[in-house]
């Protein structure tokens, strides 16, 4: 019997995990259900049926029960206290000499028995804050307190606010569930300009939206000539100056002409032209000085 398979979430915008809800009868998208994660147990809420899924040890942890409404109210009461959790913990931070750390965020689990601070360095270096840890955990006695270190990125997703480019709610605390790798590279591929304020982000990194068309300009310049290229419009011959893998266009610069923009279709390569050019001259096929035709001649008398 094929086991079901269901991907929790346990954050509104956040990753999807897999659990096993075989033992667990009629459970549904949207139903709370409590699983054992890292960071203890935890509720999250159903978010896919999936048909098959794994995970790098090939073993998908098993659902331990659906949630009760008393669970639900537990979590409210205790994400309530996070706050409060917050302000005492960035209250003994700014007491110590550490100065390159900020505490981001405080996170309980449903029923208490777990703290979490998500904390950023300056220096992304990581930092060592058991002090921090053993005395939130006296202020919090019977409350495993964990702190985890995050990175830029992660810190805008948790604080949320407007993006760079004046979205009212930035990309990753809005749909992002993952963070892809981004390179300059992809601004280069798709003509952005490489002012630091064009493509970095609010949070110091390269925006996240530099990857979401990435493939399609690859895609597009591919299908398109090169600066610099020759080709041949119905203007007659010119050198491309300019792309554009949107519309699938290119700007060309004839002579006596100026610059004209054609669409893909309108334009045929100067080199491939040439070559049938020369192979008609020459039906031999040859090039350079070619022999075949003083071959062909019939003999000098002697």
């Amino acid at each position: 019997m094929q086991p079901l398979i269901i991907g929790v979430r346990f954050a509104e915008i956040g990753k999807v995990y897999h659990f096993d809800a075989s033992a667990i009868p009629d459970i549904q998208v949207g139903d709370h259900v409590i699983v054992e994660t890292s960071r203890g147990r935890q509720l999250g809420q159903v978010a896919q049926l999936v048909q098959s899924a794994s995970t790098p040890d090939g073993k998908i942890k098993p659902v331990d029960r659906k949630a009760t409404p008393r669970d639900l109210v537990l979590r409210r009461k205790w994400q309530q206290k996070e706050i409060e959790a917050l302000i005492n913990c960035r209250e003994r931070l700014a007491n110590s000499k550490v100065t390159t750390v900020k505490i981001v965020s405080a996170e309980f689990s449903f029923d208490g028995s777990r703290l979490a601070f998500m904390y950023s360095s300056e220096t992304e270096e990581k930092i060592d804050l058991k002090f921090l840890r053993q005395e939130m955990g006296r202020v919090y006695p019977g409350t495993q307190v964990d702190m985890h270190q995050v990175g830029p990125r992660d810190v805008a997703k948790l604080l949320g606010g407007m993006g760079a480019c004046g979205l009212e709610t930035r990309c990753c605390a809005r749909f992002l569930t993952e963070f892809s790798p981004i390179s300059i590279k992809m601004a280069k591929e798709q003509g952005i300009s490489l002012t630091p304020s064009e493509i970095t982000g609010m949070c110091g990194r390269l925006r996240c939206c530099l990857v979401y068309e990435y493939e399609q300009y690859v895609a597009a310049r591919k299908e398109l000539p090169k600066k610099g290229k020759r080709v041949v419009t119905p203007l007659g011959e010119g050198k491309v100056v300019e792309t554009y893998p949107v519309s699938m266009q290119v700007s060309v610069e004839i002579p006596e002409t100026g610059v004209r923009t054609f669409s893909r279709e309108q334009l045929e390569p100067w080199d491939e032209l040439e070559a049938l050019r020369r192979k008609a001259e020459k039906p031999c096929g040859h090039t350079g000085d070619c022999t075949c035709q003083q071959e062909n001649q019939p003999p000098k008398p002697q």
